[in-house]
């Protein structure tokens, strides 16, 4: 066996396919994250794969170098995704290629390094942190089957957007998208990400990248990003104004949203993404009858002495949370890119 590294424009379709086949190859498996995330954040790439005697590709593991004097330095699979880590043909060379991480993380002299897994792993060189969770969704086999399997007092919510006469469109423009998710995270005090990031995605993944936006006559309320894989949909990054609590936008987006996936891409599943656990987001998918499932970063200290703690919640980031909050959105656009390149 040998580890190699994957570069741009060498092996990308047998990755592509070795993750395509693999059971636990999921969309952020993809080598597109590769050209993705740096032509976005120009963060290193360490996109590490194991072969066997024929030269055949038997495991592959994405990293990304991200180094700031504020945040720090870290090695992770992979930053701006909820899973990633190891994928291989067996657990043997699974550890092979974690260890050929931890090896380069050393070499780099990082604070750490974070493989971020959707089920329990076995390697005792990392220490264990569970402090998100992920939903998903069986997707029924027509709308109002989907509808029905929500939760009572959301299915409720949802009837009621309904009788709002919303205008949903499948094929929105990247800037709208972009626009309205700035506003949302401003409001929740977060840096957004750069509108390049958004084209970028688009770019890459194409028609497994999907633009959303839900509107009241001319004024957009909502709007998300969604990703497609394996007859799943993800929607990933979403968010809405202050006037959709009103009208319900984003409920009807997400339930929309469903329908959509099931009858016009073949979707099975709803990925509702993570959040941390017990937050205002864990809390809110579970109202709609989505059971959380635990996910599992792992994490190898190299120059750290603890774990990592970027999470908005952390005391530390209050007083900068509340400050943001009162940018105008055009402010908190520009200065956004600048700080959320290392909170991915």
């Amino acid at each position: 066996m040998q580890i190699e590294t994957l570069e741009i424009g060498t092996r990308q379709a047998d990755w592509d396919a070795y993750v395509d086949n693999h059971s636990d190859g999921n969309f952020f498996h993809l080598s597109g994250w590769q050209s993705v995330i740096k032509n976005s954040y120009k963060h290193k790439d360490h996109f590490i794969y194991a072969t066997d005697e024929e030269n055949q590709i038997i495991g592959v593991l994405p990293l990304f170098e991200q180094k700031s004097r504020l945040f720090g330095h870290a090695l992770v699979s992979t930053p701006f995704c909820v899973y990633g880590g190891a994928i291989a043909n067996n657990n043997e060379i699974k550890h092979q290629l974690e260890s050929a991480a931890i090896k380069l993380a050393e070499d780099l002299q990082v604070d750490y390094l974070e493989l971020r897994y959707k089920s329990l792993q076995d390697n005792e060189k990392f220490i264990t942190k569970n402090a998100h969770s992920y939903f998903t969704y069986p997707l029924a086999e027509s709308d109002e089957k989907i509808l029905a399997g929500i939760k009572k007092k959301q299915r409720a919510v949802i009837r009621h957007a309904l009788k709002e006469n919303l205008n949903v469109n499948f094929d929105a423009q990247v800037k709208d998208v972009h626009d309205i998710y700035s506003e949302s995270v401003r409001n929740l005090g977060t840096p957004v990400f750069p509108a390049r990031y958004f084209y970028q995605l688009k770019k890459v993944f194409g028609e497994r990248c999907e633009f959303m936006t839900v509107s009241k006559e001319n004024d957009i309320l909502s709007a998300v990003l969604s990703f497609y894989y394996k007859g799943e949909v993800a929607p990933y990054y979403g968010g809405g104004v202050q006037e959709a609590r009103h009208y319900k936008s984003n409920d009807l987006m997400y339930y929309a949203l469903m329908c959509h996936a099931h009858n016009e891409r073949n979707c099975h599943s709803f990925d509702f993404g993570r959040s941390k656990n017990e937050s205002g987001a864990y809390k809110y998918k579970k109202h709609w009858g989505i059971e959380p499932q635990p996910l599992y970063y792992q994490y190898y200290l190299v120059k750290a002495a603890e774990l990592p703690n970027l999470s908005p919640n952390n005391p530390k980031y209050k007083i900068f949370i509340n400050l943001w909050q009162k940018l105008p959105v055009r402010v908190s656009q520009f200065l956004g890119p600048f700080l959320s390149k290392y909170l991915g």
